[in-house]
């Protein structure tokens, strides 16, 4: 009598098969909510996606419709040694909506949330980023703001065309272009 033979092992699918993974750092904003649109835009674009969220920017989000929409947890605090990593490593960042918070803590190198951090590691690493600022015309004229844009460019961050909208007005929601993020990025991911 013959021994049952196990089935075989099942392969990993071949390394042309892996599609591209996106991280997609949102920022607490008023349209931050909204970035199911980049994320349904990513997908369709061929990307796997993952979202890192400021501590503040997850209060703008519907938690349990972007973690079914993505397949993975929306991450906003640091690992806990030995936890497993939650989303596999960036092959590009997306930051949409970025603040003016963000955009200055992130040009100085301050590393104090996760998104940060990955942010100010991303460069290190040569992880190709896109950044969507979303800010007022008052932050805008701010010194830090144009010269922290000009750092993150002098990295070979890549910085999105959105035009800041009137101090204590809301808006320029309609006018932000999510998808501007994947435009920015896909010549330079390889697929």
């Amino acid at each position: 009598m013959t021994e049952p033979t196990a089935p075989p092992a099942p392969s990993a699918p071949p390394a042309s098969d892996k599609r591209p993974f996106l991280y997609v750092v949102v920022c607490a904003s008023g349209i931050a909510g909204e970035v199911g649109t980049l994320i349904t835009a990513a997908r369709q674009r061929g990307w796997d996606v993952g979202v890192v969220a400021t501590p503040q920017g997850l209060g703008f989000l519907d938690t349990e419709a972007i973690e079914a929409q993505t397949g993975y947890p929306i991450r906003s605090a640091w690992r806990k040694p030995g936890e497993a990593r939650p989303l596999p490593p960036a092959d590009a960042i997306a930051v949409a909506p970025a603040t003016f918070n963000t955009v200055n803590k992130w040009a100085a190198g301050i590393s104090d949330t996760l998104a940060l951090g990955i942010l100010c590691e991303a460069y290190g690493t040569g992880v190709p980023i896109a950044v969507l600022p979303y800010l007022n015309a008052a932050q805008a004229a701010h010194p830090a703001y144009r010269q922290s844009l000009e750092r993150l460019t002098g990295m070979g961050v890549l910085i999105g065309s959105h035009e800041p909208h009137r101090p204590k007005a809301g808006g320029g929601a309609d006018g932000f272009r999510w998808t501007e993020a994947l435009d920015l990025l896909e010549p330079g991911v390889p697929a």
